[in-house]
């Protein structure tokens, strides 16, 4: 497994894998060894490279790194000594496969490990959640801040989609319905659009009187940009309760979810084969009763052999899952892995 020679020098030798979770909000990272054990973990903030640049957003990850390697222990033999055999690093905003290759030579300059791997962070989804050793075999989707969509067969071939939100033809997300929400809002209060009870939940929801006083908030700066992604739930809340404008949202959102899915399954030849479809993130995961009951009868209908369930285990266990796989685990190392992270 190109462990390093412990046995011969009498020191402990190092962990086989560093896994890496970056999503837009915090950064995971843990050491394991190559039985499966996690040796230490550690978080940090969001991964956000188009935002802060490539070294500030690496500098993220390696608080995180750092705060794994305190926990296990482990430090550092050497400025530039790897802590792992092998970086696996799943992250936000690594869209296209170009961005991949450019993020994993940059993390591999920073030597946290003698190889280094990078993927789209819905890969971590995906393996995640695929239980056994065999190579990956289905789709993930992940609607979380944003949506997107990754497929595997075990002979190595992908489906994935751009993800770079309308420029690529995207829709949806925490981000995306919640702009929707406010734009639906806005024009129902000022007469261009037909009522819906979002004009007043979603201002009230931050204690303003009118969607007049939110725009402005959200305008001059006085209510964070960043604060509109709490208004999900309550566009969730709005459908629940019957309102149309805000069940069409959540109703287009899961046609979204099947639409993805039933293209990855279609470009991998799975379509007629029993294949999992696996859902992560914040929106996809909070049992959500009108969206989860969309997604189920319109995968059904588009590919009945798709065999749907709901990601709940933290994505850094993907992550250290494809580390395992490209290291030959030993025999049982990805069940102690998944032990550990429940």
């Amino acid at each position: 497994m190109g462990v390093s020679g412990g046995a011969r020098t009498g020191r402990p030798s190092r962990p086989a894998v560093l896994a890496i979770d970056a999503g837009n909000s915090k950064t995971d990272a843990a050491l394991i060894a190559a039985d499966g054990t996690v040796l230490g973990t550690g978080r940090s903030s969001g991964f956000q490279p188009q935002r802060t640049g490539v070294g500030a957003a690496l500098d993220v990850l390696e608080r995180a790194v750092a705060e794994a390697a305190e926990a296990a222990a482990v430090p550092r033999p050497a400025p530039g000594a790897p802590y792992a055999d092998r970086v696996s690093a799943c992250l936000a905003n690594a869209d296209l496969p170009v961005e991949e290759r450019q993020l994993a030579e940059a993390i591999g300059a920073r030597g946290w490990g003698a190889a280094t791997a990078v993927y789209n962070d819905t890969f971590a989804i995906l393996r995640a959640g695929l239980s056994g050793t065999e190579p990956p075999r289905g789709v993930a989707v992940v609607c979380g801040a944003g949506i997107n969509c990754v497929g595997m067969r075990p002979d190595g071939r992908t489906a994935r989609f751009p993800a770079l939100g309308q420029l690529s033809g995207d829709w949806g997300g925490g981000g995306g319905l919640a702009a929707e929400a406010l734009w639906w809002a806005a024009r129902a209060e000022d007469g261009r659009g037909g009522p819906t009870e979002l004009a007043a939940a979603l201002p009230a929801y931050f204690g303003l009187a009118s969607m007049a006083e939110l725009i402005e908030a959200l305008h001059l700066g006085a209510l964070a940009q960043l604060r509109t992604h709490e208004l999900v739930p309550v566009l969730f809340a709005v459908a629940a309760a019957g309102d149309p404008v805000a069940s069409a949202l959540v109703e287009r959102q899961a046609d979204e979810v099947v639409a993805l899915a039933s293209v990855a399954l279609a470009r991998l030849d799975l379509l007629d084969e029993e294949a999992p479809v696996l859902l992560g993130g914040g929106v996809l995961t909070a049992g959500h009763e009108q969206l989860d009951g969309r997604i189920a009868a319109q995968l059904a209908r588009r590919a009945p052999r798709a065999r749907l369930s709901v990601v709940s285990a933290p994505p850094v266990l993907g992550s250290g899952l494809l580390g395992l796989d490209a290291l030959g685990a030993l025999p049982g190392a990805q069940e102690k892995l998944r032990a550990h992270f429940g």
